[in-house]
């Protein structure tokens, strides 16, 4: 299939990079800190390199959490390692169709999406994606870092939630000093100055909503 380029009206930074700046008025986020989400298996079910809109399903239990983001006016920053892209599974075409239907979900329920950044690029594939170890690639900080810049985020007090180890790894190899990771996922290993909670059950999601309403305060 042929590669789509930013010719093609979608928001690519480079052929493995899509930087997709969805926020009005964005410079009011400067200095704040934001909630950063994996996307598949974080806010939608994670069905396996989803393609069609129809494949993208919310996860219920992260509608609040979103929707307290976005009531404190706290950036919502998605940031998602896409390996189909490079894999051939699926091309940048279908990751707008779904990216778009996830955005669709969530205003449907008082939420919004303030920025999303996605990498495609992966050890051993075909060009241009084959890139060995890429820095916007989690576990690596890159699209945490690159939203930062964007936005001009306070990362000390930022959040970010995951429902995989390389989600969290990425938080802290940035700056952030807390996560929140989904079920029994293999938690990073520890780190001085990082914590890591589950979430595991309502409480817990209750306890993530309160922490990301008091990030709007500061």
């Amino acid at each position: 299939m042929p590669e789509a380029s930013p010719a093609d009206g979608l928001p690519l930074a480079e052929p493995g990079l899509w930087v997709e700046l969805r926020a009005e008025r964005p410079e009011r986020f400067a200095g704040r800190p934001a909630l950063f989400l994996d996307r598949d298996g974080t806010l939608n079910v994670d069905t396996g390199y989803p393609k069609h809109p129809d494949d993208i399903v919310l996860v219920e239990a992260m509608v609040p959490v979103v929707r307290a983001a976005t009531a404190a006016d706290v950036p919502v920053v998605v940031i998602t390692n896409q390996s189909g892209v490079a894999r051939g599974l699926l091309d940048w075409r279908d990751f707008a169709a779904t990216n778009g239907r996830l955005a669709e979900l969530l205003a449907q329920r008082g939420c919004r999406i303030d920025l999303v950044i996605a990498c495609a690029y992966l050890d051993g594939a075909p060009p241009p994606y084959g890139v060995e170890n890429h820095p916007m690639r989690k576990p690596n900080p890159g699209m945490v870092l690159r939203a930062t810049r964007l936005l001009k985020l306070d990362l000390t007090h930022s959040i970010i939630v995951g429902d995989r180890a390389r989600d969290l790894e990425a938080g802290r190899r940035a700056g952030l000093h807390r996560g929140w990771l989904l079920g029994d996922a293999e938690a990073p290993p520890p780190a001085p100055g990082f914590s890591v909670r589950r979430l595991a059950g309502e409480t817990d999601y209750a306890e993530l909503v309160r922490d990301v309403a008091m990030l709007g305060r500061r």
